[in-house]
């Protein structure tokens, strides 16, 4: 196993830090004591311009790149806003990946996500099922965008021997997670279903299919460690699954969320809604062989986060913009 210790005082980029994903990067690159870590606002620095991309990585040379921006978004944003999705995203990877090149990055990691493999894939999803099957039609232009950009990645190692490496993290959850019913994942949207339930006391919260579908969660606390473990660890063109390679059934999830955030309340399934695939866990076995494995577990993750939610997240405007799903 390849370790390269980065300098903790190497200019260190992290794109889309305001994100769930780069503020949790953020917070670990610090924890591990680097001095030198540079974000722009989408104000500062449009993402979708190359001439502006260009001339912030002349000005400020990072030497090492985690690309976590993104447009992001739940099954109805991306059902309906699917030129959106899919222009933003191959933008924002075409420029950041090609101004890495030109000023000569020591190295750059792509933020994927799981729904860029196969609808119908075997389960636990190993890494070489990308591209052995359609796509979910729900979030096809996204997926697309995505592949697009771990693809990207291998062009510039084969042409230009860049040290260019991409990671497919499965469903997160944490601390800047987006928990407005509409658009945010089960996770969360359940947080928010309970805490209503709690605060009304109205004494039930449904759940929309019968529970049976089954998914896995892993903290963005952790995707942060397992980024700068790849950073110092990993080398290959292959892609690399992060996760927990643990699932759970949605009606367990919900228990667990009942008992963190209100013990009293009663659970219903509307089985007339929809069940979506019935499993979806990644193949972790390359990245635990590498020598990482997530630390949080869902109970204790979704207290944090419940924590979380209740110190920042009610009087906010909880939309996210640039973000990584």
């Amino acid at each position: 196993m390849s370790h390269t210790e980065i300098s903790r005082d190497a200019p260190f980029f992290v794109t889309g830090h305001r994100g769930m994903v780069g503020s949790a990067v953020v917070r670990r690159l610090r924890q591990a004591g680097f001095t030198r870590i540079l974000t722009a606002t989408r104000q500062e620095l449009e993402l979708r311009s190359q001439q502006a991309v260009d001339e912030w990585f002349r000005e400020h040379r990072p030497q090492y790149v985690i690309h976590a921006a993104g447009t992001v978004g739940g099954i109805h944003a991306n059902s309906t806003r699917p030129a959106e999705f899919m222009y933003d995203n191959l933008m924002i990877h075409a420029t950041v990946l090609h101004a890495s090149w030109q000023t000569g990055v020591d190295k750059l990691l792509y933020l994927g996500s799981s729904c860029i493999y196969p609808r119908d894939c075997p389960q636990p999803i190993r890494e070489e099922y990308l591209l052995s099957g359609p796509l979910e039609k729900t979030n096809e232009a996204y997926a697309i965008a995505k592949i697009a950009g771990l693809k990207s990645c291998e062009a510039y190692r084969k042409q230009y021997g860049m040290n260019f490496i991409s990671a497919m993290p499965t469903n997160l959850y944490g601390p800047h997670d987006h928990f407005d019913l509409k658009n945010s994942h089960v996770l969360p949207a359940l947080i928010r279903k309970f805490h209503e339930c709690r605060t009304a006391a109205t004494g039930e919260v449904t759940v929309w299919g019968t529970g049976k579908p089954r998914r896995e969660f892993l903290h963005v606390d952790d995707l942060a460690d397992a980024c700068l473990y790849l950073m110092e660890h990993y080398e290959a063109e292959e892609t690399i699954n992060v996760g927990t390679g643990v699932d759970q059934s949605i009606g367990e999830l919900a228990e667990m969320i009942r008992q963190v955030v209100c013990p009293t309340a009663t659970l219903q399934f509307d089985t007339s809604m929809p069940d979506g695939t019935p499993q979806k866990l990644l193949d972790v076995s390359r990245i635990h062989k590498l020598g990482w494995r997530h630390r949080i577990e869902l109970r204790e993750g979704i207290e944090q986060t419940y924590e979380w939610f209740q110190a920042h997240a009610e009087g906010e405007t909880l939309a996210r913009g640039l973000a990584t799903p």
